[in-house]
């Protein structure tokens, strides 16, 4: 198979080849993955797999030759790839992260080259943070001086994923002594380009999770740039930065939903395994509502993904606060998950060679550092405190886009290709959560009874919320009480998110989630409780849902929303 962007798989294509890599002796065998693991090496052979499978071309807009349409596509491709291994998929879709700044605002030349240059194999690297300064980009010290027509660049970069190994680097640079918001620009340097003594490498740091990872790092001096490789006009940096990010942050949270691909088979394959007490242990009720309760997070976490990804598409004047919600929710809610389930496996969840090649070990280190890339969870619900004054404004003047929820939410709708042109870098507000009031009022005509209780409680605890957000004063600083209520923010969102796809698509008979709205139950369940709200009375859905997942069995399709319809 090649890798031209005509050939590359799709999600579903891509599932049944590194189903069949995973087989004794194959690239993605867990007993290979866990000893290039072990020895902290790049999983080389796995990822040539992708290289021939052409999953970079999924990296790419259509526009410019490749397969990228909405973040929802490509979102399933990392999807599955962390499903067998994180440090896989962090080390290849960094290509991606890396690129986003040229699709936002690069020049067509300078887009149709890169386009090139990724389907044809080159990897890019994103040049963001430096050593001391973390999530500051402001401070960021990397120069990039003008030298006639052209530029020259001095400085360090640091803790860069495949900093040593990619060819293309997206470096941020000061290019104003005095720096501020428009002293940085983002250059997109060529190292095969460069001469020598211009660009060195730093060593791969050891790192507790993802240990084959190339977390590395690269020091310019004298290194020229082309006027050409300016992306955006000078200045521009910390613009284009904020905007690329509004995206990544969402095409992040594909790592933490493959991560719970992979734990819940392990779980269940132990849980049908094991006895204690003269019982079968998934048979206790105890270790059923934890696995329920898990398995309705990780639900959760996924309709937020699924709405974020899709509304890049249909609502981008409002990413800014998706996105931040999104990042800030999901990593953090599916590692809840993660040690909930590794509760369940006990001392097997954390020696590695016991039980399924220490997969779960594995995978539990590796998703710790998610929460961190492209912005911590405490800066994404920073950025969306700052965002109280526009969310209390667009709540007082009704505003709310209804059509833009709708086509979001549905499952195969025609959504127009993703455009970048269109981020902002202030968000229009929330519609989503905003328009729970009508959900509630659609909730009620649609049944069951304890959906519809449910939505009226959210929809009442939003109210609430909102009048408290306009109460919080964030002008001269984030106040810590206003955490607090950014946290109960994601929670309504994804409580909002999950109505939104449940009113918005009719059940299918093949995705069993769907059947007797059992999805929706457990999740809204979930909900509620992470509130402190009163749950739906009657028999609690997540230990339901715990029985239909042992019911499958580890070997079914899954646990998830998209399951039985038409991938993207």
């Amino acid at each position: 198979m090649t890798s031209t962007a005509r050939e590359a798989v799709t999600a579903g294509r891509l599932r049944e080849l590194l189903h069949r890599a995973a087989r004794p002796g194959g690239a993605l065998d867990p007993a290979v993955l866990a000893a290039w693991d072990e020895a902290e090496a790049f999983p080389e052979a796995a990822h040539r797999l992708l290289g021939e499978a052409g999953v970079a071309a999924h990296y790419v807009p259509r526009r410019h030759g490749g397969l990228l349409h909405g973040l929802d596509g490509l979102w399933s491709v990392l999807r599955v790839v962390a499903r067998h291994d994180l440090t896989l998929a962090v080390a290849h879709g960094k290509t991606f992260l890396g690129a986003v700044p040229t699709w936002v605002a690069g020049t067509d030349r300078q887009a149709a080259e890169l386009a090139d240059a990724i389907t044809s194999g080159a990897e890019v690297c994103w040049g963001m943070t430096e050593r001391g300064h973390g999530s500051d980009l402001l401070a960021s010290r990397l120069t990039a001086r003008p030298h006639g027509r052209d530029w020259r660049l001095d400085g360090e970069k640091w803790l860069i994923n495949n900093g040593t190994r990619a060819r293309y680097a997206c470096v941020l640079a000061r290019t104003r002594d005095e720096g501020g918001p428009r002293g940085l620009s983002f250059f997109l340097l060529d190292r095969s380009t460069l001469p020598n003594g211009t660009w060195r490498t730093l060593p791969k740091e050891p790192t507790h999770g993802i240990r084959g990872a190339d977390i590395s790092g690269f020091v310019l001096h004298g290194a020229p740039a082309p006027g050409s490789s300016l992306i955006g006009r000078e200045g521009s940096g910390f613009e284009s930065a904020l905007k690329s990010l509004q995206v990544t942050r969402i095409f992040a949270t594909a790592l933490s939903l493959g991560a719970a691909d992979h734990a819940l088979p392990l779980t269940l394959r132990f849980l049908a395994d094991r006895d204690l007490y003269g019982h079968r242990l998934a048979d206790l009720p105890r270790v059923r509502r934890v696995l329920g309760d898990a398995a309705a997070a990780i639900l959760t976490a996924e309709a937020v993904a699924v709405f974020a990804g899709r509304a890049a598409q249909t609502l981008p004047g409002e990413l800014g606060v998706v996105s931040a919600v999104t990042k800030a929710f999901v990593p953090t809610t599916v590692q809840r998950a993660l040690d909930q389930l590794g509760d369940l496996l006990g001392v097997r969840g954390f020696v590695t060679t016991v039980f399924e090649h220490g997969a779960f070990a594995k995978l539990d280190r590796d998703h710790r550092i998610v929460g961190i890339f492209d912005g911590s969870t405490a800066v994404n619900r920073h950025a969306l405190a700052t965002s109280f004054p526009l969310l209390a404004r667009a709540r007082r003047s009704g505003s709310r886009d209804i059509t833009g929820v709708i086509d979001t939410a549905g499952h195969g709708a025609c959504r127009p290709p993703l455009d970048f042109a269109r981020l902002a870098l202030t968000s229009a507000g929330c519609s989503l959560v905003q328009s729970l009031p009508l959900a509630a009022d659609l909730a009620g005509d649609a049944g069951p009874p304890d959906v519809a209780h449910a939505a009226r409680a959210l929809a009442a605890e939003s109210e609430r919320l909102h009048e408290e957000i306009a109460a919080c004063r964030t002008a001269g600083g984030v106040p810590p009480a206003a955490f607090d209520l950014v946290q109960r923010y994601e929670w309504c969102f994804a409580g909002a998110a999950c109505l939104a796809l449940w009113l918005h698509n009719a059940p299918s008979h093949d995705t069993r989630w769907w059947q007797d709205a059992l999805w929706i139950r457990a999740c809204l369940t979930t909900v509620l409780t992470r509130l402190g709200l009163a749950p739906p009375a009657g028999h609690d859905a997540r230990d339901l849902l715990a029985a239909a997942l042992l019911h499958a069995g580890p070997d079914a399709d899954g646990l998830s929303l998209l399951s039985g319809t038409e991938e993207p």
